[in-house]
Protein backbone atom coordinates (compact mmCIF):
# COMPACT_ATOMS: atom_id res chain seq x y z
CA UNK A 1 0.00 0.00 0.00
CA UNK A 2 3.00 2.97 0.62
CA UNK A 3 3.96 2.03 -2.66
CA UNK A 4 0.67 2.79 -4.01
CA UNK A 5 0.94 5.95 -2.48
CA UNK A 6 4.05 7.12 -3.64
CA UNK A 7 3.02 6.07 -6.79
CA UNK A 8 -0.21 8.41 -6.79
CA UNK A 9 2.28 11.35 -5.25
CA UNK A 10 4.53 10.74 -8.88
CA UNK A 11 1.74 10.80 -11.25
CA UNK A 12 0.27 13.72 -9.86
CA UNK A 13 3.54 15.77 -9.73
CA UNK A 14 4.14 14.32 -13.34
CA UNK A 15 0.65 15.80 -14.79
CA UNK A 16 1.27 19.23 -12.72
CA UNK A 17 4.94 19.32 -14.30
CA UNK A 18 3.22 18.79 -17.38
CA UNK A 19 0.99 21.84 -16.57
CA UNK A 20 4.04 23.47 -16.01
CA UNK A 21 5.84 23.12 -19.73
CA UNK A 22 2.61 23.41 -21.51
CA UNK A 23 1.58 26.63 -20.27
CA UNK A 24 4.67 28.51 -19.80
CA UNK A 25 4.74 28.65 -16.12
CA UNK A 26 8.14 28.89 -14.11
CA UNK A 27 10.38 26.41 -14.37
CA UNK A 28 11.23 26.56 -10.60
CA UNK A 29 7.84 24.81 -10.12
CA UNK A 30 9.55 21.93 -11.62
CA UNK A 31 12.16 21.91 -8.47
CA UNK A 32 9.32 22.23 -6.04
CA UNK A 33 7.10 19.58 -7.44
CA UNK A 34 9.87 16.98 -7.79
CA UNK A 35 11.51 17.78 -4.43
CA UNK A 36 8.23 17.97 -2.27
CA UNK A 37 5.80 15.21 -4.84
CA UNK A 38 2.73 15.93 -2.75
CA UNK A 39 3.24 19.03 -0.54
CA UNK A 40 4.35 20.57 -4.00
CA UNK A 41 1.37 19.02 -6.29
CA UNK A 42 -0.88 20.23 -3.73
CA UNK A 43 0.45 23.94 -3.72
CA UNK A 44 0.62 23.99 -7.46
CA UNK A 45 -3.15 22.86 -7.94
CA UNK A 46 -4.44 25.47 -5.55
CA UNK A 47 -1.99 28.20 -6.93
CA UNK A 48 -1.82 27.55 -10.54
CA UNK A 49 -4.50 25.16 -11.63
CA UNK A 50 -7.82 26.11 -9.64
CA UNK A 51 -7.78 29.64 -10.06
CA UNK A 52 -7.98 29.57 -13.69
CA UNK A 53 -10.48 26.10 -13.96
CA UNK A 54 -14.31 25.75 -14.80
CA UNK A 55 -15.22 25.29 -11.07
CA UNK A 56 -13.49 27.94 -9.45
CA UNK A 57 -14.82 30.48 -12.65
CA UNK A 58 -18.23 28.72 -11.17
CA UNK A 59 -17.82 28.80 -7.69
CA UNK A 60 -17.29 32.70 -8.72
CA UNK A 61 -20.14 32.92 -10.62
CA UNK A 62 -22.53 31.41 -8.37
CA UNK A 63 -21.31 33.96 -5.42
CA UNK A 64 -21.47 36.80 -7.33
CA UNK A 65 -24.88 36.06 -9.06
CA UNK A 66 -26.37 35.25 -5.20
CA UNK A 67 -24.86 38.68 -3.96
CA UNK A 68 -26.91 40.36 -6.82
CA UNK A 69 -29.96 38.71 -6.51
CA UNK A 70 -30.10 40.20 -2.69
CA UNK A 71 -28.67 43.42 -3.72
CA UNK A 72 -28.24 43.93 -7.10
CA UNK A 73 -26.40 47.63 -6.78
CA UNK A 74 -24.10 46.28 -4.01
CA UNK A 75 -21.20 45.94 -5.81
CA UNK A 76 -20.98 49.13 -8.10
CA UNK A 77 -21.86 51.26 -5.04
CA UNK A 78 -19.26 49.48 -3.22
CA UNK A 79 -16.71 49.56 -5.90
CA UNK A 80 -17.06 53.08 -6.65
CA UNK A 81 -16.86 54.59 -3.56
CA UNK A 82 -13.30 52.65 -2.83
CA UNK A 83 -12.43 54.08 -5.78
CA UNK A 84 -13.48 57.68 -5.08
CA UNK A 85 -12.05 57.13 -1.69
CA UNK A 86 -8.74 55.53 -3.12
CA UNK A 87 -8.22 56.04 -6.49
CA UNK A 88 -5.62 53.26 -6.72
CA UNK A 89 -5.22 50.93 -9.97
CA UNK A 90 -6.70 47.76 -8.70
CA UNK A 91 -9.57 49.95 -7.14
CA UNK A 92 -10.21 51.18 -10.57
CA UNK A 93 -10.12 47.40 -12.33
CA UNK A 94 -12.31 46.76 -9.85
CA UNK A 95 -14.78 49.50 -11.08
CA UNK A 96 -14.52 48.62 -14.52
CA UNK A 97 -15.61 45.42 -13.71
CA UNK A 98 -18.80 46.18 -11.56
CA UNK A 99 -19.77 48.87 -14.18
CA UNK A 100 -19.93 46.48 -16.86
CA UNK A 101 -21.48 43.52 -14.75
CA UNK A 102 -24.39 46.45 -14.31
CA UNK A 103 -24.16 46.85 -17.85
CA UNK A 104 -22.74 50.06 -18.28
CA UNK A 105 -19.96 48.92 -21.14
CA UNK A 106 -19.32 52.24 -22.29
CA UNK A 107 -17.99 53.04 -18.96
CA UNK A 108 -16.24 49.98 -18.03
CA UNK A 109 -14.91 50.70 -21.24
CA UNK A 110 -13.06 54.11 -20.67
CA UNK A 111 -12.29 52.84 -16.97
CA UNK A 112 -10.76 49.57 -18.39
CA UNK A 113 -8.36 51.24 -20.91
CA UNK A 114 -7.23 53.43 -18.46
CA UNK A 115 -6.13 50.80 -16.25
CA UNK A 116 -3.71 49.97 -19.39
CA UNK A 117 -2.13 52.81 -19.74
CA UNK A 118 -0.81 52.29 -15.96
CA UNK A 119 0.93 49.88 -14.22
CA UNK A 120 -0.92 46.94 -14.99
CA UNK A 121 -1.03 47.44 -18.99
CA UNK A 122 -0.03 43.91 -19.59
CA UNK A 123 -2.36 42.40 -17.76
CA UNK A 124 -3.79 39.65 -19.22
CA UNK A 125 -7.41 39.90 -17.17
CA UNK A 126 -7.83 43.36 -17.39
CA UNK A 127 -7.29 43.14 -21.09
CA UNK A 128 -9.81 40.30 -21.54
CA UNK A 129 -12.43 42.46 -19.64
CA UNK A 130 -11.39 45.80 -21.57
CA UNK A 131 -12.45 43.46 -24.85
CA UNK A 132 -15.84 42.52 -23.61
CA UNK A 133 -16.57 46.05 -22.25
CA UNK A 134 -15.75 47.34 -25.73
CA UNK A 135 -17.35 44.95 -27.78
CA UNK A 136 -20.93 45.59 -25.37
CA UNK A 137 -20.53 49.39 -26.70
CA UNK A 138 -20.09 48.49 -29.89
CA UNK A 139 -16.56 48.63 -30.79
CA UNK A 140 -16.10 45.02 -32.03
CA UNK A 141 -12.82 46.52 -33.79
CA UNK A 142 -11.20 47.45 -30.30
CA UNK A 143 -12.11 44.50 -28.77
CA UNK A 144 -10.78 42.42 -31.44
CA UNK A 145 -7.63 44.22 -31.40
CA UNK A 146 -7.69 42.96 -27.50
CA UNK A 147 -8.52 39.48 -28.17
CA UNK A 148 -5.82 39.45 -30.79
CA UNK A 149 -3.36 40.38 -27.91
CA UNK A 150 -3.90 37.76 -25.72
CA UNK A 151 -3.89 35.01 -28.23
CA UNK A 152 -0.52 36.62 -29.38
CA UNK A 153 0.81 36.62 -25.64
CA UNK A 154 -1.07 33.56 -24.34
CA UNK A 155 -2.62 31.40 -26.45
CA UNK A 156 -4.07 29.31 -23.61
CA UNK A 157 -5.24 32.08 -21.24
CA UNK A 158 -9.10 31.74 -21.38
CA UNK A 159 -9.34 30.25 -23.83
CA UNK A 160 -13.68 29.80 -23.98
CA UNK A 161 -14.44 33.33 -23.22
CA UNK A 162 -11.36 34.50 -25.73
CA UNK A 163 -13.48 32.09 -28.50
CA UNK A 164 -16.49 33.32 -28.44
CA UNK A 165 -15.61 36.97 -27.55
CA UNK A 166 -13.35 36.50 -30.66
CA UNK A 167 -16.55 35.33 -32.31
CA UNK A 168 -18.85 38.09 -31.10
CA UNK A 169 -16.43 40.85 -32.52
CA UNK A 170 -15.81 39.05 -36.32
CA UNK A 171 -19.66 38.79 -36.32
CA UNK A 172 -19.83 42.98 -35.44
CA UNK A 173 -17.54 43.39 -38.37
CA UNK A 174 -19.42 41.68 -40.65
CA UNK A 175 -16.39 39.26 -40.82
CA UNK A 176 -19.20 36.11 -41.17
CA UNK A 177 -17.24 33.42 -42.92
CA UNK A 178 -14.42 34.22 -39.94
CA UNK A 179 -16.84 33.94 -37.25
CA UNK A 180 -18.45 30.63 -38.05
CA UNK A 181 -15.05 29.25 -38.43
CA UNK A 182 -14.32 30.67 -34.87
CA UNK A 183 -17.80 29.24 -33.38
CA UNK A 184 -17.61 26.21 -35.32
CA UNK A 185 -14.04 25.77 -33.70
CA UNK A 186 -15.81 26.88 -30.02
CA UNK A 187 -18.50 24.18 -29.91
CA UNK A 188 -15.55 21.71 -31.06
CA UNK A 189 -13.09 22.19 -28.63
CA UNK A 190 -15.55 23.45 -25.31
CA UNK A 191 -18.91 21.58 -26.03
CA UNK A 192 -20.39 24.29 -23.62
CA UNK A 193 -24.27 25.48 -23.18
CA UNK A 194 -22.92 29.14 -23.27
CA UNK A 195 -20.87 28.22 -26.66
CA UNK A 196 -24.04 26.77 -28.16
CA UNK A 197 -25.96 29.74 -27.20
CA UNK A 198 -23.70 32.43 -29.01
CA UNK A 199 -23.23 30.42 -31.72
CA UNK A 200 -27.09 29.97 -31.69
CA UNK A 201 -27.83 33.86 -31.38
CA UNK A 202 -25.19 34.38 -34.51
CA UNK A 203 -26.58 31.80 -36.85
CA UNK A 204 -30.41 32.83 -36.19
CA UNK A 205 -29.39 36.49 -36.61
CA UNK A 206 -28.34 35.27 -39.84
CA UNK A 207 -31.72 33.55 -40.49
CA UNK A 208 -29.53 30.37 -40.59
CA UNK A 209 -31.88 27.56 -39.40
CA UNK A 210 -29.73 24.63 -40.62
CA UNK A 211 -27.16 25.69 -37.73
CA UNK A 212 -29.25 26.81 -35.04
CA UNK A 213 -31.76 24.38 -35.14
CA UNK A 214 -29.35 21.78 -34.18
CA UNK A 215 -27.64 23.96 -31.60
CA UNK A 216 -31.03 24.64 -30.01
CA UNK A 217 -31.76 21.39 -29.56
CA UNK A 218 -28.65 20.28 -27.56
CA UNK A 219 -29.46 23.54 -25.80
CA UNK A 220 -33.28 22.41 -24.61
CA UNK A 221 -31.92 19.15 -23.62
CA UNK A 222 -29.45 20.02 -21.56
CA UNK A 223 -31.13 23.45 -20.17
CA UNK A 224 -33.84 20.73 -18.67
CA UNK A 225 -31.88 19.18 -16.69
CA UNK A 226 -30.69 22.35 -14.99
CA UNK A 227 -31.75 22.94 -11.16
CA UNK A 228 -32.58 27.10 -10.06
CA UNK A 229 -28.46 27.32 -9.66
CA UNK A 230 -27.77 26.13 -12.98
CA UNK A 231 -30.42 28.68 -14.32
CA UNK A 232 -29.70 31.93 -12.54
CA UNK A 233 -25.96 31.13 -13.58
CA UNK A 234 -27.10 30.90 -17.52
CA UNK A 235 -29.20 33.53 -17.80
CA UNK A 236 -28.02 36.41 -19.22
CA UNK A 237 -26.92 34.33 -22.14
CA UNK A 238 -30.20 32.31 -22.06
CA UNK A 239 -32.03 35.68 -22.22
CA UNK A 240 -30.40 36.35 -25.30
CA UNK A 241 -30.89 33.44 -26.56
CA UNK A 242 -34.78 33.74 -26.12
CA UNK A 243 -34.68 36.85 -27.97
CA UNK A 244 -33.05 35.70 -30.58
CA UNK A 245 -35.47 32.62 -31.52
CA UNK A 246 -38.65 35.09 -30.93
CA UNK A 247 -37.05 37.55 -33.36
Amino acid sequence: MPFVGLGLHILLALFCAVHVVRHGQQLYWLIILFSFPLLGSLVYLFVIILPHSRIERGAVRAVRAAGRAMDPGRELREARTAFDDTPTAQNQMRLAAALLAAGDAAEAARQYQSCLRGPFAKDLEIRLGAAHACLLSGQPAQALEHLASIRAEKPDFRAEPVALLTARALAGLDRDVEARAEFEAASERFGSVEVWAEYAIWALGRGDSATAQPLLARIDKVSARWNQLAKQLNEPVMRRLRAARKG
